[in-house]
């Protein structure tokens, strides 16, 4: 069985798509969110599924506590959903090939430090690109730069803009997210 840590900073849509997904999987399990913004749904799901909520500010000294409670729940991989912090060395030392992270774009092409969530959907509309998607790809210690597991892409109208572009993506982040994340673990054995 194959034990998750999944990493949010927003909403939790995609960690509540996976709590749900790998629920009753028989290879995989969550056993612990980790959340930088105060969660209230988050924390109730995570109550009603058995699964450890923490919330943390991310200082420096709550990064360490953090590791120190991902080896002590034994966490095999760590699956970043929406989040906006740089990740310690400590951690992609320790997970590497063992973390990965979705981009609400094509990378490398808009990825970096605030490139994330509406910044990103703007900057692909300015720049008049004619395609855009999501990244799904390994973490190292650059924002968006560890290596690419797979892309997905949707075509830009010319009468999008940045709130059009979010719900196309967010509709690549549904279909495939969970399902790439799933077959990168399973394929690590």
């Amino acid at each position: 069985m194959k034990n998750i840590a999944v990493f949010i900073s927003g909403t939790g849509s995609n960690a509540a798509r996976m709590l749900k997904e790998f629920r009753s999987h028989s290879q995989i399990t969550i056993s612990l969110i980790i959340s930088t913004k105060k969660n209230k749904e988050m924390t109730e799901l995570c109550a009603a599924n058995g699964v450890q909520y923490i919330y943390t500010g991310w200082s420096e000294k709550e990064q360490k506590e953090i590791y120190s409670i991902l080896q002590k729940k034994k966490i095999d991989w760590i699956i970043l959903a929406g989040f906006l912090k740089l990740i310690p060395e400590e951690y992609v030392s320790g997970y590497e090939h063992r973390m990965i992270n979705l981009h609400p774009a094509l990378l490398p092409k808009f990825g970096g430090k605030g490139m994330y969530g509406m910044n990103v959907h703007k900057a692909v509309i300015s720049a008049g690109e004619k395609k855009s998607g999501i990244t799904i790809h390994y973490v190292n210690s650059q924002y968006d730069e560890g290596r690419i597991i797979e892309q997905f892409s949707v075509d830009i109208d010319p009468s999008d803009d940045a709130n059009s572009l979010f719900e196309k993506i967010r509709k690549l982040e549904v279909i495939h997210f969970v399902k790439a994340v799933e077959q990168e673990i399973l394929k690590s054995d």
